[in-house]
């Protein structure tokens, strides 16, 4: 964006404070896709090698919560004493999809950097397993257990603990220059399952996903859940050639219900989650759901319909949601998350997550941006919007530095 000045502070930061010893609980999921990806994208982006040694340092800090029966990582890392274990919460000392799912692409990057197999060892280890175990339906459960590799819960979603293990298993296949055959595989059969089992449509036409619960449905939709228009649009071109036309249309009708709860309320802001249930359709009908926090993905599905179809629609509806933050969120010292989208009169929550800019703000630049900015037959972006190469294998020599190997130029 040219903002060196802001650049140089944050990269002597990064060089000076960063503490990559810190002795306390660390989400394995979160410190890869925010600092590993940060970090990885940091250094496509700039060639600086600081950024490279740095997260070469983390990721061997992570190394240990994979140490486990099945070889599926505990959720929770002390990354100065590396002891690692599940998160409380989590059903019967579960793992939970979307974190040990959302390793991928960082980690098949580590391995490109450090010349060193382990990472995308681990990540394949996963891959394996998921392959192996009985799934519902063709559908993939949220809980899973580290120690015995069997399903705890039936429970499925699409948003929340679900999410971004779709996401990666197109993306891994995207960026293996589309080599990676495995996940195409693995991702078009659980497109396949998803719209068989939790695509619905609701009497006033809207297409949603439901999330699945031991069979019975239950007719809500996250916000989370909806960078999945992104997510089918990025894979259209590369399923069934007779269903190219059909994912561009449920890409486009996801993007669109997703449009409508935000839409729908009084801020044009979208709450956090939203039924089709009992006469509401894209509207929260419980108090608490009824805030948003800044969350990003509804403008990244806006951004990637855009990339790819060119609908200046999508450029409206980025431009109605600038409009809303402005107007609902900014504050003094920054953007807040809002308690009720519904409310005329807004009450800030007076935080601003750290999605708001990686994601939410750079998505909307990218929606207004000319295509040849990270083009996406070049980049691949992680589930935080950090950018990462195509690692492109043809053109490897030798000993030559990770840009003979990768196109970031």
């Amino acid at each position: 964006m040219g903002l060196m000045d802001e650049y140089n502070e944050a990269k002597e930061w990064v060089e000076t404070s960063l503490d990559l010893n810190s002795n306390g609980e660390a989400s394995l999921f979160e410190v890869n896709i925010r600092y590993v990806g940060g970090l990885l994208s940091a250094y496509y982006l700039t060639g600086e090698e600081m950024f490279k040694r740095k997260v070469m340092v983390l990721g061997e800090k992570l190394l240990p919560a994979f140490n486990t029966p099945t070889g599926i990582p505990r959720g929770v890392i002390n990354l100065g004493s590396g002891t690692s274990w599940s998160w409380g919460w989590a059903s019967a000392g579960s793992s939970i999809l979307a974190e040990f799912g959302t390793l991928h692409l960082e980690f098949v990057h580590l391995s490109e950097l450090s010349n060193n197999g382990i990472y995308t060892e681990k990540v394949m280890n996963i891959r394996k397993l998921l392959n192996k175990i009985e799934k519902p339906h063709g559908l993939y459960p949220n809980f899973l257990s580290p120690v015995s590799g069997n399903w705890v819960q039936h429970h499925v979603s699409i948003g929340g603990l679900g999410d971004s293990f779709y996401e990666y298993l197109i993306k891994s296949y995207l960026m293996s220059d589309k080599t990676d055959e495995e996940a195409k595989k693995m991702y078009y059969s659980a497109l396949e399952a998803i719209e068989a089992n939790l695509v619905q449509k609701s009497p006033g036409g809207l297409t949603y996903m439901a999330e699945w619960r031991g069979g019975i449905l239950d007719h809500k939709m996250g916000h989370l859940a909806c960078f999945s228009g992104g997510m089918v649009v990025i894979g259209a071109d590369d399923g069934a050639p007779e269903k190219r036309q059909h994912y561009l249309d449920l890409a486009a009708e996801i993007t669109h219900t997703c449009h409508e709860s935000y839409s729908r309320s009084a801020t044009k802001l979208g709450p956090e989650a939203f039924r089709f249930d009992s006469g509401a359709e894209a509207t929260a009908t419980r108090l608490s759901d009824r805030y948003y926090i800044l969350r990003p993905e509804v403008i990244e599905s806006y951004m990637y319909m855009w990339r790819l179809t060119h609908d200046p629609k999508y450029r409206e509806w980025g431009w109605e949601a600038v409009e809303a933050l402005e107007q609902h969120c900014r504050v003094e010292a920054g953007f807040s998350g809002i308690r009720d989208v519904y409310a005329q009169t807004v009450s800030h929550d007076n935080m601003q997550q750290s999605f708001f800019l990686s994601e939410t703000l750079k998505y909307l630049y990218l929606l207004f941006s000319d295509d040849d900015l990270l083009p996406l037959e070049d980049w691949v972006f992680n589930t935080e919007a950090h950018p990462l190469p195509v690692v492109r294998k043809s053109c490897q020599q030798g000993e030559g530095g990770i840009h003979d190997k990768t196109t970031s130029e």
